[in-house]
């Protein structure tokens, strides 16, 4: 075949939709989420596979979206252990699409805010120096903690998404923690959500990550 044939024909399937360039097909499907959370995230409790990430991840195969997804979590993970994390793990998976879904194990310590504050923006600036999108999952904590450190706690998350202009979810248990009878949709710690809860989880992360998706 000549070379103006080779290009000619080349063109033609491509404008058909049929043609892509070398390799081309391969960068559309190594498109990866990269999840760095805590127990929440990591299935603490919970039969392996139904956890939410896991969820995640059928839910774009079942819609044949082309990313895969890589969980980072892990169980009892503070914002300090996630930005000690977060360089190695954006270089190993280069991800196109971070989530951040840690902070609630700052609270539960009662670690200072700055400092939750401080790491939380330092995960996100370096997802997004990565060339990555990043969604923040915030998180709430019951106001017998103190209704200020709770309040305050709560607006650490909204902050840092407005100052780095990121997506956010307000609250990841919403519609769980906050449920008129909340403990049946715990496990007996009354921390981790059971198995039940993570379709919903899921159905809350959804509306936030799928826009960064397209």
């Amino acid at each position: 075949m000549h070379r103006r044939d080779f290009i000619s024909g080349a063109l033609a399937s491509a404008a058909a939709g049929l043609w892509l360039p070398a390799g081309a097909a391969d960068s559309v499907q190594a498109r990866t989420v990269l999840v760095v959370g805590d127990s929440l995230s990591a299935e603490y409790g919970i039969a392996r596979g139904s956890g939410w990430v896991a969820l995640l991840e059928q839910r774009l195969a079942k819609e044949k979206k082309p990313w895969k997804v890589v969980n980072a979590s892990i169980s009892g993970d503070t914002t300090a252990g996630g930005r000690s994390r977060i360089g190695s793990l954006l270089a190993q998976h280069q991800p196109a699409v971070v989530v951040i879904e840690l902070g609630g194990n700052d609270a539960l310590r009662g670690l200072p805010l700055q400092s939750t504050a401080d790491n939380l923006r330092n995960m996100v600036q370096a997802a997004k120096k990565s060339g990555a999108r990043v969604l923040l999952l915030g998180m709430q904590i019951p106001p017998n903690y103190g209704q200020a450190y709770a309040r305050k706690f709560a607006e650490v998350f909204v902050e840092i998404s407005r100052e780095q202009r990121t997506a956010l979810l307000p609250f990841l248990l919403k519609g769980i923690a906050d449920d008129a009878d909340a403990t049946r949709m715990f496990q007996a710690d009354r921390i981790h959500p059971r198995a039940e809860a993570h379709p919903r989880i899921l159905n809350n992360v959804w509306p936030a990550l799928e826009p960064l998706l397209r």
